[in-house]
């Protein structure tokens, strides 16, 4: 058996089996990196999303998300048909424009503030959830759910 010289010392692996034990632990330092950078990937609750939506969101949008909730009227702006979503952008639920819109990176002006108005209730940044074309954006739990109901809703 050869001895093989490794961090000062010697060892007694012959170097096959050194080469083995070396790739395990590169697969396994792999594996952990590769879930380090994930983050924490959480299941969407589609029954959380609904009463975050009827919390906060159908006073102006309704219960029924299409747009006609009881603050429209007094709104300068009427409130988007939250149903629609998908239908106006061909077919596909814009994913991470709603994240932008509801978590307030990206400003409605229909709002007068970017959204939310709630304060830092959808700011989160705890969850990854995968955009469907091979990119992750960060985001609430909060956030998440709302989006599985909302994605339930879509009229074809």
């Amino acid at each position: 058996m050869t001895q093989i010289k490794a961090w000062g010392g010697e060892s007694g692996l012959d170097g096959s089996a050194m080469k083995e034990a070396m790739m395990r632990i590169g697969v396994y330092a792999g594996l952990l990196a590769v879930i380090g950078l994930c983050g924490p990937v959480m299941a969407q609750d589609k029954r959380q999303g609904e009463k975050t939506f009827q919390r906060y969101c159908a006073a102006c949008h309704g219960a029924d998300a299409s747009g006609h909730g009881p603050m429209r009227p007094v709104l300068s702006v009427a409130p988007s048909d939250l149903t629609l979503l998908s239908a106006m952008n061909g077919g596909a639920f814009p994913l991470a424009r709603t994240v932008r819109q509801i978590d307030g990176r990206d400003p409605m002006a229909a709002h007068g503030e970017p959204m939310p108005i709630y304060g830092d209730f959808f700011q989160g940044r705890d969850v990854v959830l995968s955009l469907g074309n091979g990119e992750q954006m960060r985001t609430s739990r909060q956030v998440v759910d709302l989006l599985a109901y909302l994605q339930g809703l879509q009229r074809r």
